[in-house]
C-alpha cells in the first residue's frame, strides 16, 4: 500500500472500499453529497453521469456527445444497466439521452431509478468492486 502512494497509483476500488463504504454503495447511499452539487448547479439529478477528466481524450467523437447535456446523479445508462453493461453501452444510452431529452424522460427515469436502487441491481461490474477503468473504445475495427 506504502508503494501504492508513493507512485500515486490508485488501489483497485475492492481493495479501497471498506466494510461501511460498501454498505453505503449497496443502498446507493453514497451519492447523497452530490445533492450538494445539484443545489450549486453544477449537477442535475438526470443525465450523464460525470467521469474522470482523464477519460476524455479517450472518447470517440460520437462517446464525447455525451458532454451536450449536464451532467446527473443518474441518468438513462444508469437505469439500462449502471456498472452491469459495458463502457460502450453506458456512452450510447448517455448519447441517446442526449438526443431524446424530455421532462417526461427524466421522470421515467426517477422512477426507474428507485426501482433499480430498492432491487439493488447493476451495483457492480463482473469482477470488479465498481466498474474497470475505461480505457478508450476500438473504432473502424481495431
Amino acid at each position: 500500500m506504502k508503494k501504492a502512494l508513493i507512485t500515486g497509483v490508485l488501489l483497485p476500488d475492492n481493495a479501497r472500499l471498506t466494510a461501511l463504504g460498501k454498505l453505503l454503495r449497496k443502498y446507493s447511499l453514497d451519492e447523497l453529497p452530490q445533492l450538494i452539487n445539484v443545489l450549486w448547479g453544477n449537477l442535475s439529478f438526470i443525465g450523464p453521469r460525470p467521469l474522470l477528466m482523464e477519460y476524455l481524450p479517450r472518447y470517440t467523437p460520437e462517446q464525447a456527445r455525451r458532454h451536450e447535456a449536464k451532467p446527473g446523479i443518474t441518468g438513462w445508462a444508469q437505469v439500462n444497466g449502471r456498472n452491469a453493461i459495458s463502457w460502450e453501452e453506458k456512452f450510447k444510452l448517455d448519447v441517446w439521452y442526449v438526443d431524446h431529452q424530455s421532462f417526461l424522460l427524466d421522470i421515467k427515469i426517477l422512477w426507474m431509478t428507485l426501482i433499480r436502487v430498492l432491487k439493488r441491481e447493476g451495483i457492480s461490474a463482473d469482477g470488479h468492486a465498481t466498474m474497470p477503468e475505461f480505457t478508450g473504445s476500438r473504432t473502424n475495427g481495431e
